[in-house]
């Protein structure tokens, strides 16, 4: 087992690997990593509006970060995400266009768990009765989602005083409050962090989570001890789909007050990777979906300020990602020799 040091260490390496290529590539772009930091950090804590959108930002990599981690746990593996933020926005707007009020937000995050969650089962189904990979579905249940709501908000959803390809704009009254008003900061953050107590609760205090565990580990010795895979691959694919739903009701409650294409920003792929870097634990997402969130906005200053292109960020995560896999291989064979 590796020890508490030599995980510090691990850390250490990769995140001065990461720098290190990280300045590289600023000076590939012709500007002068010093200056380039500066900005960076200035955009993170330079003042309280982008302090702030860190946590925005940050809002829907939780949901649906934790969405992945609870499915990965038993070795479901969802890359649907990003369908199930799309299907949950489209079935919350559904429902924020006709309730108005606070029972309006909260059922309208209601039915986006649920229409989510059931999204998910579709894979989870597709898997159990005929064998296929739920990778492959729920790839495809992405194009589906994605283009359900483009048809959406081009027919019956769109807004019949304009031309443009979006809802209309949701009655103030549904809408998550912000925390931090003038930033974009909202209650939503807050739910996130609520749903991330629940599932560490649900995960490690429960019988339930120990069958999660224990089926993810070995679906066949759990099998033996009368544990159903089946089932706790159906509840953790439905809770997974369900938390990637929330995050698309939260961004269209939250940020973009109306339903419109394109609104995740991709957060529903890059959750897959915030759970490979929290190795699925809970609280892990939430550092890794923060991490990742300061990244974005440290990037989009430097872009600002010095012209330095953000796609230097998903360069560097995908570095991590590697060097992550890399030293879960090196681990792996290590324990084999010994």
């Amino acid at each position: 087992m590796t020890s508490k040091k030599e995980k510090v260490i691990q850390v250490l390496v990769i995140a001065l690997i990461t720098i290190a290529a990280g300045t590289v590539l600023i000076m590939i772009s012709n500007a002068s990593p010093a200056e380039a930091y500066g900005n960076f950090f200035r955009g993170i804590f330079g003042n309280l509006n982008g302090f702030c959108e860190v946590f925005v930002k940050a809002t829907p990599l939780i949901f649906t970060g934790l969405g992945c981690a609870v499915a990965f746990r038993t070795g479901f593996f969802n890359i649907g995400a990003e369908g199930q933020f799309y299907i949950g926005a489209l079935t919350a707007t559904m429902v924020a266009l006709k309730v108005t009020g606070p029972v309006g937000m909260i059922l309208a995050m209601i039915v986006g768990f649920l229409a989510g969650g059931i999204w998910a089962l579709i894979a989870a189904l597709f898997k159990a009765k005929l064998g296929i990979s739920e990778i492959i579905v729920t790839i495809m249940l992405n194009y589906i989602s994605i283009n359900l709501l483009g048809i959406a908000v081009r027919t019956f959803l769109m807004d019949p005083a304009g031309s443009v390809p979006q809802s209309e704009k949701f009655d103030t009254s549904v809408l998550i409050p912000q925390i931090l008003p003038p930033t974009r900061l909202h209650l939503g953050f807050v739910f996130a962090l609520i749903a991330v107590a629940i599932v560490w609760y649900l995960l490690e205090k429960t019988t339930l989570g120990y069958e999660i565990k224990v089926v993810g580990f070995n679906k066949r010795a759990a099998a033996c001890n009368g544990i159903s895979v089946m089932k706790n691959i159906i509840i953790s694919a439905f809770l997974s789909g369900g938390l990637a739903g929330i995050a698309g009701v939260v961004e269209v409650l939250a940020i973009q007050k109306k339903l419109l294409e394109g609104i995740s920003s991709n957060c529903g792929y890059t959750a897959v990777l915030i759970a490979l870097m929290a190795g699925n634990h809970p609280v892990g997402v939430v550092v890794a979906s923060i991490g990742m969130a300061a990244l974005q906005v440290g990037a989009n200053t430097m872009q600002r300020q010095l012209g330095v292109p953000s796609s230097i960020v998903d360069i560097l995560i995908g570095l991590v990602v590697l060097l992550i896999l890399a030293k879960g291989l090196i681990h792996g064979k290590k324990k084999k020799a010994a």
